[in-house]
């Protein structure tokens, strides 16, 4: 993701502050152990003067970059930046050891290089203007500044290095071993609960100890540069949730009130805001992983505790069992919308080039159910034969596991392995993003290893080999990135090169790709019961403003 403003500024502070770290371990090593020991002079030359106006440009940025951070922090005081006593202490000694640097060379110029060796004073600028504001002093009482400024500058680095523990200063080391011990799975990759485990008393994250070593140690990462928060649609909807704060709250309870009670201190209302949109931990730049503490302290609520966000979020869940699906829909109606295509299903005829798993909304929604349509339209276009599991297919599991509810997405999962493996099946596409991501990533530790792909990469991987030809004809659209496809599976170009294959001339939104901002859906977020959708059957919207059934959005 771009980073923009404070991101830039800081990245430009830090390398300009390294530059100055080397460049004075440069000199210390030649002034303290080349020189002496072995009369070895490098900063000699041609290399000294573009050293010397190297660090100079660095020291330079380094201190606007902290003034442009300091105005944005006690200026403008950005809604939701937290602050703290070691905020205004480690802008103080940055401020204090750049300033009080550039005061010793000016002092030093300022007796051996002015006025008589200005070439050699040219290459320092910065250096040079201190210079020339000093030269009044007279060069008794510049010796003197120099040596002073030269001890109080040492101790200042050394309250620097010893406050680096106490301090937000650590993340200097810590963020450094968090991208070391960062989760290398397939990006979204849950752990799945053993629950056949008699030994285990307790099922998700209930307290402190339940966390591993690393979801503790991200907190010690954290810079608080906000970025999460401000990424995050929850918050960015006036939600509770900060993933910030979540991730701090964790760390402080570690460290100041271990025995309190974690969820209690997070809050259910912050637990249920999150929609899984990965938003956050793509933009963090400590590597710090959120939505699993979140998702694991969910499936405590509702697999020890029996806690649901809310009452249609509690009855989806009991369709998602009875139907097979969170919308209540009768499960013999689930390959209804293929009637009319000559499609069939695996138990009619297993042999078939690909089996599409169509998801819940695909099967009963209308206006997905177009999406359905088109493209088995399109892969019959390319003669390829096409089999669904119809009224056997049901919903993946991913609502209700991203809700918690381990033990039913375990349930519905193996029921939807044990037949697709029974039919034989080769291949899998798809259209929901969440299906994609069950069952070609989650699926996986459910001894299920059947190739799925999303079905904008299959249609224009056809197009590629002309296995499909499209007559284009010229529209104009936008292109929304859902969450699930876009920063959990990294697919961009595909649907795009399919709608410029069309004809279509895409204005792209201001937040896309990576930056796309979340429709809302993700993480088992349900509609209320009563809210009209209009897109679905009108018997349905009948059932929700009864009040009897509950709904997911889609995506």
């Amino acid at each position: 993701m771009r980073v923009k403003g404070p991101g830039s500024a800081h990245g430009a502070f830090f390398w300009g502050f390294v530059l100055l770290f080397i460049g004075t371990t440069l000199v210390f090593i030649q002034a303290d152990i080349t020189d002496p020991l072995f009369g070895w002079r490098f900063l000699t030359g041609g290399f000294y003067l573009i050293f010397s106006l190297f660090l100079d440009i660095a020291g330079a940025v380094a201190i606007i970059m902290l003034l442009g951070l300091a105005v944005r922090r006690y200026v403008i005081c950005p809604e939701g930046l937290p602050d703290t006593w070691d905020n205004a202490l480690m802008h103080l000694l940055l401020f204090a050891i750049l300033v009080s640097g550039f005061l010793i060379e000016g002092a030093r110029m300022a007796v051996t290089e002015l006025p008589d060796k200005m070439f050699l004073a040219a290459w320092s600028p910065v250096g040079l203007a201190v210079a020339r504001g000093l030269t009044d002093l007279g060069p008794d009482a510049l010796r003197t500044l120099h040596t002073v400024t030269w001890w109080f500058h040492l101790l200042l680095v050394m309250g620097f290095i010893v406050a680096i523990p106490f301090t937000k200063f650590r993340h200097i080391f810590t963020t450094a071993v968090n991208y070391l011990f960062a989760d290398r799975r397939p990006k979204g990759a849950i752990d799945t609960l053993d629950l056949e485990d008699e030994e285990a008393e307790s099922f998700g994250v209930a307290a402190l100890k339940d966390f591993t070593w690393k979801d503790l140690y991200d907190g010690d990462a954290c810079t608080f540069c906000k970025r999460c928060q401000d990424r995050c649609p929850a918050w960015a909807t006036e939600k509770p949730l900060s993933p910030m704060k979540v991730v701090n709250q964790i760390q402080e309870l570690s460290f100041e009130t271990p025995e309190a009670g974690l969820i209690d201190t997070v809050s259910q209302d912050v637990l249920w805001a999150c929609t899984t949109c990965r938003a956050c931990q793509e933009i963090c730049p400590a590597k710090i992983e959120h939505v699993n503490k979140i998702l694991d302290m969910r499936r405590s609520l509702v697999l020890m505790e029996g806690e649901f966000p809310g009452e249609e979020v509690a009855t989806a869940a009991d369709q998602t069992e009875v139907n097979g699906n969170p919308l209540g829909m009768a499960f013999a109606t689930r390959g209804d919308w293929a009637a009319e295509l000559g499609v069939k299903t695996l138990a009619e005829d297993p042999e078939v080039d690909l089996m599409y798993f169509v998801g819940c909304y695909a099967s009963f929604d209308r206006r997905n159910i177009k999406v359905a349509q088109s493209f088995i339209k399109l892969c019959q276009a390319a003669g390829i034969k096409v089999g669904i599991l119809g009224k056997e297919e049901k919903c993946c599991g991913e609502p209700v596991r991203k809700l918690g509810n381990e033990y039913l997405y375990q349930s519905v999962a193996a029921e939807n392995i044990e037949l697709i493996k029974g039919y034989g099946v080769k291949q899998i596409v798809t259209t929901c993003p969440h299906c994609l991501n069950t069952l070609g990533r989650d699926y996986k530790d459910l001894d299920f290893d059947v190739p799925v792909e999303h079905y904008t990469v299959f249609l224009e991987r056809l197009l590629h080999e002309d296995r499909l030809q499209l007559k284009a004809e010229a529209f104009a659209c936008t292109y929304h990135d859902s969450c699930y496809i876009g920063r959990y599976a990294d697919i961009y170009e595909p649907p795009r090169k399919l709608i410029q294959a069309a004809g279509g001339t895409i204005s792209e939104m201001d937040k896309s790709r990576l930056e796309s901002f979340c429709c809302g859906a993700g993480g088992g977020r349900y509609r209320p019961a009563g809210l009209q959708l209009p897109l679905l059957p009108d018997h349905v919207r009948r059932r929700r403003q009864g009040g009897r059934a509950g709904g997911q959005t889609g995506t």
